[in-house]
Order: structure tokens, then C-alpha cells, then sequence
């Protein structure tokens, strides 16, 4: 671990590291690291294809065991999505994706940023005991690798890549206003089409977003100024 530290360029760098070790060193077959800061959960790095996905079904309907984890300290462990009962409709939606069990731990950072460390699996019951005592592991690395971030005055370098996150959460909650209002739908249902819509093409979710934002303002959305860490 304090090699990736002292080797990688960022932050952000470091925790792609940290996840596609994690990842290649259990039974999870993808990982997603949330952060929340200014009370919006951002998913900043990940890996294995749908954690990206996963996060953001959550963030829409403000709840799931990432959140969950998150916002209680706790770990949360799902041993099979298809006989889970909390957080909704999510347990079904991450079935659909061929999601069965979900590991979220979380990350110990800080008073400005709350986090955690998602790990999902295809298969049932696929984080053993000894999985969650090693993957605990990591989240405490992550933790340490972004509270460095942080007491070097939030780095130009972190405040920046929370701030990419940041732009694409925008434009994925303006598109499903869009959605929404045109289809006179709910949000769940919105976020499903843009999801759907996805997938279908091979394109990512922010940018499936930002060119229905485009054809419907007729020119390319223009990001909010950039965060600026408070004193």
C-alpha cells in the first residue's frame, strides 16, 4: 500500500490502484469508492463495469447500502440481492444486473468527506469472514490516503478530480428532470431509461446525460464553477 502512495501521481490514481487490488484480491468481481462531500455522494473511482451504475441507482432514490454504510459507520453486507427486502426496489435492480451479493464498508476520512468502499459480486454469499476482515483493510487505506489529501489543504489535485465527480452527478440529475418532466415519469423510472439507453449504446451514463442535454438546449450543458475548499 505505501508503495502505491508514494508511486502514484494523485489521489485519484491511488484509489483506482487500491480498488483494482482489492478487487483482483477477493471474491468481488467490481468495486466503487463514494465520497460525500457537501452533503452529495460521488462515486470517484471504480472498477468491474456496474459499480458505477449500482452507486448511482442508490443516489437516486437517497438510499442503499452504500449510503447506508456511509452515513452510519457500520459495514453493510448483503450475502444474496435476490432475498433482500431493504433499500427498495435496489436489491432487484442490482439482480437484474447479475449483482448477487454487495460488501460496503466505510472509509474513515474526515469531517468535510464521509465515504465508503463498495465491493460487489456476482455470486451469492461471495464475501467470506476472512473477505471482510481483509477488505476492511483497504478501506482504512483509502481513508488514509484521502485525509493526507485533505490536511494538505485539500490539494488542487483531489478538489479536482471530486469536482469531475461532482459535474457528472449534475448532469445525470438534470437529465432525469428532463426525463421526468417530457415522459411526465418518476425519477425511478427516468434514471432506468437513461440507464437502459446506456447500456444499449456502450456509452457512459454522463455522457448519454450531456448529449440529451444537448439536443435539448440545442448546445452542450456548461459546468458549474469549479469547488472551492472551505477555510
Amino acid at each position: 500500500m505505501i508503495d502505491w502512495l508514494t508511486e502514484t501521481a494523485s489521489v485519484h490514481d491511488f484509489l483506482q490502484h487500491l480498488v483494482d487490488g482489492a478487487v483482483a484480491g477477493s471474491g468481488a468481481d467490481g468495486c466503487g469508492v463514494t465520497l460525500q462531500r457537501r452533503a452529495r455522494p460521488l462515486t470517484v473511482v471504480s472498477t468491474g463495469g456496474v459499480a458505477d451504475e449500482l452507486d448511482e441507482k442508490q443516489y437516486g432514490q437517497d438510499d442503499g447500502p452504500c449510503l447506508q454504510a456511509l452515513r452510519t459507520g457500520l459495514a453493510v453486507h448483503v450475502p444474496d440481492t435476490r432475498h433482500e427486502s431493504r433499500w427498495g426496489s435496489y436489491p432487484r435492480f442490482a439482480a437484474g444486473l447479475g449483482i448477487r451479493a454487495s460488501l460496503s464498508l466505510p472509509v474513515p476520512v474526515g469531517t468535510h468527506t464521509a465515504g465508503a468502499l463498495n465491493f460487489y459480486a456476482t455470486q451469492p454469499d461471495a464475501f467470506t469472514e476472512g473477505d471482510r476482515v481483509t477488505l476492511a483493510s483497504f478501506a482504512a487505506q483509502a481513508g488514509g490516503a484521502i485525509a493526507l489529501a485533505q490536511r494538505l489543504a485539500d490539494t488542487e489535485d483531489f478538489t479536482r478530480e471530486l469536482q469531475n465527480a461532482l459535474v457528472s452527478r449534475r448532469l445525470i440529475d438534470q437529465a432525469i428532470g428532463s426525463v421526468m418532466e417530457q415522459r411526465r415519469c418518476t425519477e425511478e423510472e427516468a434514471f432506468d431509461l437513461l440507464r437502459r439507453l446506456s447500456q444499449e449504446t456502450n456509452v457512459k451514463l454522463r455522457d448519454v446525460c450531456a448529449r440529451l442535454l444537448t439536443d435539448l438546449a440545442g448546445r452542450p450543458p456548461t459546468p458549474r464553477p469549479p469547488l472551492r475548499p472551505r477555510p
